[in-house]
C-alpha cells in the first residue's frame, strides 16, 4: 500500500487488519488509461469508461479534466487507439465479441463524424504506419483477397478511400518507412528460418538477410532513421542477447548502438521528428534505460526525482516540447505526468486507479531461481502484506501458492502492478510467476532451450520454481495450485495431467488441451507463421511422426491422469485457441467420472474483455481456490448479474457458485 506521495504505508500484521480488496477495484474498468498528447501539443487524450464501457476521451492539454468521449462505443470497449499527425483524428480498432477480426476506425474531433475505414466483414485490419509526412493518411493491413495474407492499402482517415500499395506474395510481415514506402518484406521457411527481403527496380524481391531459427524470436527490423538509409534492428546473430543495431543499407555495415549482457532489447526511444534512437531500455528483473543521446540526461536526471516508480515515457508532441510521463509501481497506480522540456517542470496528471492509493498492495519481489539443469530463471514473488511485514520475501510460515503462468509462450513476466497477483496475495496466497525457458528478454539461448520443450524442460522450470518456494519456506507443499491463460493454459492442463501432484488444482483460462488441433486450427492470418510454431513447439502436424510426437505432449492424450480439481474458462469466439480445445477435455473428462468445472463466455475471445465478464470469472476463480487452498473470499454477490456467463458443465464443483447461477 502506497500513500499518495508514493510512500509505503505500515503493513497490517494480519489477516484480520487487512481489509479485503474487492474485485472490483483490481478488475473493473481503470479510470484512465493509454494518456497520449497530441503530435501538435494543443490536446490530451485518454481511454475512461462511458456509461461503463471504455471510450476515448479529449480534451486541452491545459485542462485536461475538462475531456469529453469521442467515441460512443456501448458493447466492448476500446483498447487500441493513436494519434493521426493531423492532431485532428483519432484512429482506433475495434473487433466484435472478441473475434480479432479487427476494423479501423477514424473520429473526426473537429466534426465528431466517425468513419469505418475499413468496412469488410470477416477481415483483419492492421494498421502499418502513421507519419507526419503524410497527416491525413494511414498505412494498413487487410487480408480482404487471401484470408492469409495481408495486403497493405494506403488509406484516407477522413474519407476511408483506400488504395493499394503492396500485394502480398506470401509474406508475414512488411516493414515501412515514414514516407511510406515498402522498404522489405519478412517470411517464415521451413525449419522456423526467417527470410527478409528487398524489393527489386523490376517488381520482385530479392534476399536481403536471412536467419535461423536460433535468432527468430530475437532478431527483426525496428525502424530506419529518418534518411531511410539506416535500418535500425534488435539483433542476436553472433552473440546471444538481442542488441539494438544500426545496420548501413548503403554499405551494408552493421554497428552495435547499445547492449547488455543479461537482457534482449526491450524498447526505444525514438526522436518523433528526427527519427534517430535516443534511448534503449533493458529488463532484466527490472527495467533500465541506456541513453544514447546525451541531451536526454538533464531530462531523465530530473524525471527521477518526481516520483518513485520505473520511468516511461508514453507520448511526445511532434517538436518534442511536451513529454506525457508514465511512472509504474508494483504496489500502487501507475501515476501519469505532463512534463515540460524546455521549463524542466513535471505536472502531475491522474493515476490510472484512484481506488487502488487506499488499498493494502503488496510488494512485488524479483527473484532468481537455479532450474535443475542451471538456467537462471527470473521470477516474481508477491505475499500477503500481514506475511511480509520485514518486506523480505519471506514468510514467517509456509503460505498456499499459486503459481501464475504467462502466456505466449514467447513473452516475458515482468516486475510492477500484477492485479492477478495483488488479487490473489491479498486473499493470503503467495503468488509465483516464473520465466521459464522460452521466455523472451534473457538471450537467445534461453529461448532455444525451450524447441521442442513444451510439457518438458519448460514444464520442468515451472515445477523447479514450486520446489524453490517449499524449500524457501514459503510455499506449503500440499497447497499449491496453478493459474494461468493461453499458454499459461497449457501450462496449467500439463501441470494437471503430467505432475498430477505437484499442484492441489489448476485454473486453465483459453489453453489448448490437444497440439495437434491447435495447430490444425489457427486463424488462416497465421498460416504465414506455422513453419516458425512447427519448429519451435517440434512437431509437424502434417506428418504421422510429427502427430505423435504432438500428443505425448498433449493434456488430452493423459485426461485420465487428472485427479484434482480443475477449472476452465474459454471465450466462445476465441480465433486462436478454439473452444473445441475446453470442449473436447471437458467432454474426455466427463466421459471418464472425472469431475471439472467449465465456464464460457459467448461474446469473449482469447481472454476476458468485458470487465463485468472478467470479475465473474475470478469471482468463480476465487471460490475455486478458497475451496482447494482454503484463503480468504469475498462473496461472489452480484459479480455474475452483469456478465455473460454460462456454466455447461460443473457449478456444483464450486461450493459458492451453484447458488448463484440463475435457474435453468
Amino acid at each position: 500500500m502506497t500513500t499518495a506521495c508514493g510512500e509505503r504505508a505500515p503493513a497490517p500484521r494480519s489477516p484480520e487488519d487487512t481489509p479485503l480488496i474487492p474485485r472490483e477495484i483490481v478488475f473493473g474498468n481503470p479510470d484512465k488509461a493509454s494518456i497520449r498528447i497530441s503530435p501538435d501539443g494543443s490536446r490530451i487524450s485518454y481511454l475512461a469508461p462511458l456509461d461503463g464501457v471504455l471510450n476515448v476521451w479529449v480534451g486541452p492539454v491545459e485542462d485536461p479534466n475538462a475531456a469529453e468521449p469521442v467515441t460512443r462505443d456501448t458493447a466492448r470497449g476500446i483498447f487500441f487507439y493513436s494519434w493521426a499527425y493531423s492532431s485532428r483524428h483519432i484512429i482506433y480498432v475495434q473487433d466484435l465479441q472478441g473475434d480479432e477480426n479487427w476494423r479501423a476506425y477514424s473520429v473526426d474531433l473537429e466534426t465528431g463524424a466517425t468513419v469505418d475505414l475499413t468496412p469488410l466483414e470477416g477481415v483483419q485490419a492492421r494498421p502499418q504506419e502513421i507519419s507526419p509526412e503524410f497527416p491525413d493518411e494511414i498505412l494498413i493491413g487487410l487480408n480482404d483477397r487471401d484470408p492469409r495474407l495481408h495486403d497493405i492499402y494506403r488509406v484516407n482517415v477522413s474519407t476511408g478511400e483506400r488504395s493499394l500499395v503492396q500485394l502480398n506474395a506470401g509474406f508475414e510481415r512488411f516493414i515501412t518507412d515514414h514516407n511510406f514506402n515498402v522498404r522489405f518484406a519478412g517470411r517464415f521457411t521451413p525449419g522456423g528460418n526467417f527470410e527478409l527481403q528487398r524489393p527489386t527496380a523490376e517488381g520482385g524481391w530479392e534476399l536481403f538477410a536471412s536467419w535461423g531459427l536460433e535468432d527468430s524470436e530475437t532478431t527483426f527490423p525496428l525502424t530506419f532513421n529518418k534518411s531511410g538509409d539506416t535500418l535500425y534492428m534488435q539483433d542476436s546473430r553472433g552473440r546471444n542477447t538481442a542488441a539494438l543495431t544500426a545496420v548501413d543499407l548503403n554499405t551494408g555495415a552493421l554497428s552495435v548502438v547499445a547492449d547488455d549482457p543479461q537482457a534482449d532489447l526491450d524498447d526505444v526511444m525514438i526522436h518523433p521528428l528526427r527519427r534517430n534512437i535516443e534511448a534503449a531500455a533493458f529488463t532484466y528483473t527490472r527495467k533500465v534505460w541506456k541513453l544514447i543521446d546525451e541531451s536526454l540526461r538533464a531530462d531523465f536526471d530530473y524525471l527521477r526525482d518526481v516520483a518513485e516508480g520505473d520511468i516511461e515515457v508514453v507520448s511526445r508532441t511532434l517538436d518534442d516540447r511536451i513529454w506525457i510521463v508514465a511512472y509504474l509501481l508494483d504496489s500502487g497506480p501507475v501515476r501519469w505526468y505532463l512534463y515540460d522540456r524546455e521549463r524542466r517542470r513535471a505536472t502531475f496528471l491522474f493515476t490510472n486507479r484512484a481506488e487502488l492509493e487506499d488499498q493494502p498492495l503488496a510488494p512485488m519481489h524479483p527473484v532468481v531461481i537455479d532450474s535443475r539443469d542451471g538456467l537462471k530463471l527470473v521470477s516474481y514473488l508477491t505475499l500477503p502484506v500481514w506475511a511480509d511485514t520485514d518486506g523480505d520475501g519471506r514468510p514467517a510460515q509456509p503460505l498456499p501458492m499459486v503459481v501464475s503462468v504467462h502466456g505466449g509462450p514467447y513473452y516475458r513476466d515482468f516486475w510492477g502492478y500484477n492485479p492477478e497477483h495483488q488479487w490473489l496475495a491479498n486473499r493470503g496466497f503467495a503468488v509465483l510467476s516464473v520465466n521459464f525457458r522460452g521466455s523472451t528478454g534473457f538471450g537467445k539461448d534461453f529461448v532455444n532451450a525451450s524447441t521442442g520443450e513444451w510439457a518438458g524442460k519448460m514444464h520442468g522450470d515451472l515445477v523447479d520454481g514450486v520446489n524453490w518456494a517449499i524449500d524457501q519456506g514459503i510455499a506449503a507443499a500440499e497447497r499449491v495450485a496453478i493459474l494461468g491463460g493461453s499458454y499459461g493454459g497449457y501450462a496449467t492442463l500439463v501441470g494437471m495431467t503430467f505432475t498430477p501432484e505437484t499442484f492441489a488444482c489448476g485454473v486453465d483460462i483459453v489453453g489448448p488441451s490437444n497440439l495437434v488441433t491447435l495447430l490444425e486450427s489457427f486463424p488462416p492470418y497465421w498460416g504465414p507463421r506455422i513453419e516458425r510454431w512447427v519448429a519451435r513447439i517440434g512437431g509437424d502436424h502434417r506428418t504421422a511422426e510429427g502427430r505423435g510426437f504432438l500428443a505425448s505432449r498433449s493434456p488430452l492424450t493423459f485426461v485420465n491422469r487428472i485427479t484434482r480439481p480443475l477449472l476452465i474458462g474459454q471465450g466462445a469466439n476465441d480465433p486462436r485457441v478454439k473452444q473445441a480445445e475446453s470442449d473436447q477435455i471437458v467432454q474426455a473428462m466427463r466421459e471418464r467420472g472425472i469431475p471439472v468445472t467449465y465456464v464460457v463466455y459467448p461474446d469473449e475471445g482469447h481472454g476476458f474483455a468485458r470487465p463485468e465478464n472478467r470479475m465473474s470469472f475470478f469471482a468463480v476463480a476465487e471460490a475455486f481456490l478458497a475451496d482447494c487452498l482454503g484463503g480468504r473470499l469475498e462473496p461472489i454477490g452480484d459479480d455474475l448479474s452483469e456478465s455473460t456467463i454460462t456454466v455447461p458443465v460443473g457449478a456444483e464443483h464450486v461450493s459458492a457458485l451453484a447458488p448463484m447461477l440463475p435457474s435453468p
